[in-house]
């Protein structure tokens, strides 16, 4: 993720985007008990409407991705077991509802584990939950694909919220190819997959993992596993399980903490 800048993923000048931004706000940090997303949101005040919300930086600024640049491509978010990655994806989401027309960014879920996303059913943004076991998910990566591939002027953007790579492999051969497109020329067409993955099973996939420039770390214990992922340097280990991330900006690595949802 070397060729990204800054504002790729942080929007940290939001005054020259936003006057009305130039009043002094508070700097929001973790403490014991985390801040919500609404309060969190409510304290920036309104966004650039390309913003995509990941979470907060620890100098407390917002970490965002600019959905109208295609450059970071496709994130991987990866963890050991436990340790936060449906809860980043359920953030982003969240986030999504919350600062955005359905009309401008809208988002569709993969998992094997629908019961976690209960209650996000009803959020206007909210095109689909589907179990990755079921028809309907082939059926959406494909409608997603067939509108990638039309999508020449549309802004509209669509997030691609897969919660597991490795379960991906069993959908059926035409998904698997039209996923492996969106992975790469989706964020081109404003379609951006999200997609975690379980650095147990990553032997399975590693045919996969070069479609991915940004990668999104939570805590992690495996040397080896580290070393695989080109993270020697980001001190995984170190990272609160279930709220701490962290991604390579230029040559560091920019830690970030998740508001809570509850």
């Amino acid at each position: 993720m070397t060729e990204i800048n800054r504002y790729a993923l942080m929007m940290e000048a939001m005054a020259e985007l936003k006057p009305e931004l130039d009043a002094p706000r508070r700097q929001i940090k973790p403490t014991t008990t985390l801040p919500s997303l609404n309060e969190v949101l409510a304290d920036y005040g309104p966004m650039p409407p390309e913003a995509l919300f990941l979470g907060v930086a620890s100098d407390g600024l917002p970490v965002l991705l600019n959905l109208h640049e295609p450059l970071p491509g496709p994130l991987l978010v990866t963890a050991d077991p436990g340790s936060g990655k449906t809860a980043l994806l359920r953030t982003i989401a969240l986030a999504a509802g919350k600062m955005h027309q359905s009309d401008d960014v809208q988002f569709g879920v993969l998992t094997n584990h629908p019961d976690e996303w209960n209650g996000m059913e009803e959020i206007p943004n909210n095109v689909g939950i589907f179990p990755l076991y079921s028809q309907p998910a082939e059926d959406f990566i494909l409608s997603l694909a067939s509108w990638a591939h039309a999508n020449k002027t549309s802004r509209q953007s669509v997030l691609l919220l897969l919660d597991d790579l490795e379960a991906a492999l069993n959908l059926d051969f035409d998904a698997r190819q039209n996923l492996r497109w969106l992975l790469l020329r989706g964020p081109a067409r404003h379609v951006w997959p999200v997609i975690t993955l379980n650095p147990n099973r990553m032997e399975n996939i590693l045919p996969w993992l070069d479609a991915f420039r940004t990668r999104v770390f939570g805590t992690m214990q495996n040397q080896k596993q580290i070393h695989q992922l080109d993270a020697v340097s980001a001190e995984l280990e170190s990272l609160n399980s279930g709220s701490h991330f962290t991604l390579q900006e230029g040559d560091h690595w920019l830690r970030f903490w998740l508001p809570s949802i509850d």
